[in-house]
């Protein structure tokens, strides 16, 4: 399959139609793998990384899963077409840093990315819409299972999966979720959520992961050891803290509307005013006010039928979808004036936002004072 055919198309994940998406976005589950008798990526030769490359990237593409799968060397990839990949959760901001060695296969439906010779030989990824981290697993680890019966994978029988980076000794799993938190934000809660999730042995990251910013109120939920646990329990516990999550946000939302109808409706409003007659926006600010304008159709203020181009602005606005659209280098400032341009066209139509007329609320429920397991 052409690159020009994945990048043109939306993945399946993206389509919001999952378990819970109103509030979690995507559901993720990674793998890292090495093979036996080859030094990490980190410290082998260029002929070493492009021998594990020649006996890996066969390997892949033979799977049932990548039927009519696109698979291309990073050399061959622009870096453009890289960070569109990025903006897509398809490969890692490190992995595009990469050249000769390395390369990247992808599914049809964008649900399955493995890349190899990042950080390890292998880093496998599941990835669906909503809260659906059991699903997300079950792929992967057929993908796994089908992988291990074809190379011969570093495993030590105390410690389990040998990888590059010590804390992900053991399964080598990654399962995290990205959610929508606004009301969190909103009302100054969102802190002692995350003190909470990282007291019970979980990280939260931003959007591109570690290291980076929660820009649009989206965070990434996931667990931060792999030794001593397994796979079934990891992905048992992170969904267990999401739901309470969900819980937090849920009820951060019926406050909201109960106690400050008014503080709601400005967010709502300012975000549907700038967005609708702005001529100049920053990636940042896209996502913040793209944010209100995804809680405002959750809460009923936008007809359902907005959700999905409202949704699709926060990929298609992105610097590198942008410049995708033009096919040529733009500066900042032009990037920022299409960026607006783009979004006052897809919003021309849509209607101001008209919260529902107040109806009897069940009160909002009481989720324990921090998540647990």
């Amino acid at each position: 399959m052409p690159i020009h055919t994945i990048l043109s198309t939306s993945g399946e994940w993206l389509r919001g139609d999952g378990p819970q998406s109103h509030i979690v976005v995507s559901s993720r589950v990674r793998l890292a793998r090495n093979l036996n008798g080859f030094p990490f990526p980190g410290h082998a030769k260029k002929t070493e990384r492009v021998s594990v490359l020649e006996c890996i990237k066969p390997a892949v593409e033979s799977l049932p899963e990548m039927a009519d799968a696109h698979s291309v060397y990073s050399q061959d990839l622009s870096a453009l077409e890289k960070q569109v990949l990025v903006e897509r959760h398809l490969i890692s901001r490190e992995h595009a840093a990469k050249g000769l060695g390395s390369a990247v296969v992808m599914n049809k439906k964008q649900t399955l990315s493995i890349m190899i010779n990042e950080e390890d030989h292998l880093r496998m990824q599941a990835i669906r819409s909503g809260l659906q981290l059991k699903s997300a697993f079950k792929l992967i680890d057929k993908v796994d299972s089908e992988l291990g019966d074809k190379l011969d994978f570093a495993f030590h029988n105390q410690y389990g999966f040998l990888t590059a980076c010590p804390t992900n000794v053991g399964t080598g799993m990654r399962a995290s979720a990205m959610m929508h938190l606004p009301a969190l934000v909103l009302s100054e809660q969102v802190n002692q959520v995350i003190q909470a999730v990282n007291k019970v042995g979980l990280a939260v990251r931003g959007l591109y992961g570690e290291g980076t910013e929660a820009m649009g109120n989206l965070f990434q939920i996931s667990n931060q050891t792999t030794l001593g646990e397994k796979e079934e329990e990891i992905i048992t516990r992170l969904n267990k803290v999401i739901e309470q999550i969900i819980l937090h946000e849920n009820n951060a939302r019926a406050t909201l509307q109960q106690k400050k109808p008014v503080t709601l409706l400005d967010n709502i409003g300012r975000a549907y005013g700038i967005l609708r007659y702005s001529h100049s926006m920053a990636s940042k600010e896209a996502l913040n006010l793209l944010s209100y304008l995804k809680l405002g159709v959750d809460l009923g203020f936008f007809p359902e039928e907005c959700r999905m181009q409202v949704d699709e602005l926060f990929i298609e606005t992105q610097p590198a979808h942008l410049q995708k659209s033009t096919a040529q280098k733009l500066q900042a400032e032009e990037r920022d004036a299409l960026r607006a341009s783009i979004i006052r066209g897809r919003l021309e139509k849509l209607p101001a936002p008209a919260p529902k007329s107040a109806a009897p609320q069940e009160p909002p429920a009481k989720p324990d004072d921090k998540a647990k397991d």
